[in-house]
């Protein structure tokens, strides 16, 4: 919602002469840097608390320890790429259970779509990757460079020996930060201290130092530089989540019915609660103005309005000039009605539909990993030739077994055919005269192994096509079934 000035045309707050743009000889504005200033607030402190739990489990999480036992690794969160596993605490994810990592996806689409619907862009404003990297860069040039108005003042300054080793200072710290950054990434792919001593060894594998340099490399840039220039110009997600808002949508809200018409503190009474102080503008991490309505530049972090409740508070004001409200809520408080509490505004039939189809995912999830058995076959049955006719008239089929044992403890698995009367099999190591109907062998801890077995049917028994059934079972009762194909000559023999 846009104020207008007594000529009827948008008012809009001045920039500080550090930020006003130059004249430009190109067809685009040079970029106008950003120096939000730093504020207290609930929000702030929100902010503070979810920026601190997203890293500590970003660098954190490699190092735990979970024991499962002398076959398996005990690190906690692996992506075993080597060994095509993915373990998470007590849960081991195989290459062929990739549907739990898709699910998961699902899920987070979902959860995006949930927290969207319910509360706006609060993903963007609290836990996205580029705000966490970024709350945390802007906190080190605090650290370097003093507030908003000393920022302002260095960068105008003119480069001396006293600000360029303030530079180069607060550079190689960021440049740290980064490199931790993408250090810890290779950490979920190998054991994280054997692989860290590697690192600093100059031992590590040529593809670990290149992760971290184009990790590192894109951290510095994206945080360190361009900051709220990839959540304006390179997301995708600020254009996606325009189609999910509708009047019942929570977003931060700049209430100019009460704030208008502006006027400073102290001056000419002007009728509005807005003291045109700027500090909502001043502390914004993107640079936009809240009081001009609604921009694809606002991530709903809400430090807008901890600095404008701040600020009531001084003159006497009740909190709420800028606040989290639905369009439709607000219309209704022009009209006069209270505000509406921000529990009951959350849950509307949209966000209930999100939430139970997440639901819904979720638990099919942990239906389907409770209940899985432990234990897999696979049959590749040999094309070329089909089939061996032998010289007793006898039909012989070859096929590559594939037994899978995903516990972290060795298993005896029993191999039965069943389907053909008559018929028998023997492994490469058993030889034919040890033929049966069963085979027995140890698979170790989460291992697969292949085993080629030959399975034979009596002249005449077997018909074209047959299809039989090769059975897995282990000691504790647990039992897979695959059924495949036996070819044969047209007829049987």
């Amino acid at each position: 919602m846009v104020s207008l000035n007594p000529q009827g045309q948008p008012k809009r707050r001045p920039l500080p002469s550090a930020l006003k743009p130059k004249p430009q000889n190109g067809l685009y504005e040079k970029k106008q840097p950003i120096f939000p200033r730093k504020i207290d607030g609930r929000f702030r402190r929100l902010k503070w608390g979810i920026m601190a739990a997203c890293l500590a489990i970003y660098y954190l999480t490699p190092w735990l320890r979970w024991n499962r036992g002398p076959y398996s690794p005990d690190q906690a969160v692996l992506i075993d790429l080597a060994h095509r596993r993915f373990y998470m605490f007590a849960i081991e994810i195989w290459p062929q259970e990739f549907y739990f990592v898709a699910g998961l996806l699902i899920m987070a689409g979902i959860g995006l779509f949930l927290v969207t619907s319910a509360v706006g862009r609060a993903w963007c404003g609290y836990a996205c990757p580029q705000t966490v990297w970024t709350d945390l860069f802007q906190q080190i040039d605090r650290w370097f460079d003093g507030d908003r108005n000393a920022q302002i003042r260095l960068a105008k300054a003119p480069w001396t020996a006293s600000k360029l080793a303030r530079r180069l200072a607060k550079w190689s710290l960021y440049l740290l930060v980064s490199a931790a950054t993408g250090g810890a990434w290779i950490f979920y792919f190998a054991d994280a201290p054997t692989l860290f001593h590697q690192v600093f060894t100059g031992a590590a594998p040529a593809i670990a130092y290149s992760t971290i340099a184009v990790l590192a490399g894109t951290t510095l840039w994206l945080g360190g530089f361009m900051r709220e220039q990839v959540c304006v110009y390179m997301c995708p997600w600020p254009r996606i989540q325009s189609a999910m808002l509708d009047e019942k949508s929570l977003i931060v809200t700049y209430k100019d019915w009460r704030g208008e018409p502006r006027g400073k503190l102290g001056g000419k009474a002007s009728g509005g609660d807005c003291v045109d102080c700027n500090l909502c503008a001043a502390v914004c991490p993107t640079g936009i103005d809240i009081r001009d309505g609604a921009q694809i530049g606002c991530i709903t972090c809400a430090l807008c309005i901890d600095a404008c409740d701040g600020v009531m508070a001084k003159t006497g004001r009740p909190r709420g000039l800028i606040d989290y409200a639905t369009l439709e809520d607000s219309e209704k408080e022009r009209a006069g009605a209270p505000p509406t509490r921000h529990a009951k505004l959350i849950w509307h039939a949209r966000t209930l539909i999100y939430l139970g189809l997440w639901s819904a995912i979720g638990c099919v999830l942990l239906f389907a990993l409770g209940t899985r058995e432990h234990l897999a076959i696979s049959v590749a049955k040999d094309r070329n030739p089909p089939f061996m006719l032998m010289s007793d008239g006898a039909i012989r089929n070859a096929y590559l077994v594939k037994w899978r044992n995903m516990e972290d403890r060795p298993r005896p698995m029993r191999l039965t055919l069943d389907g053909i009367p008559g018929a028998t099999m023997w492994s490469e190591e058993m030889g034919k005269a040890q033929a049966a109907r069963q085979l027995t062998r140890t698979i170790p801890a989460d291992q697969t192994e292949p085993l080629r077995i030959y399975v034979i049917a009596p002249a005449g028994t077997a018909q074209q096509p047959l299809v039989f059934t090769l059975t897995v079972t282990d000691a504790q009762g647990g039992t897979v079934h695959y059924d495949t194909r036996f070819d044969a000559p047209e007829g049987g023999q």
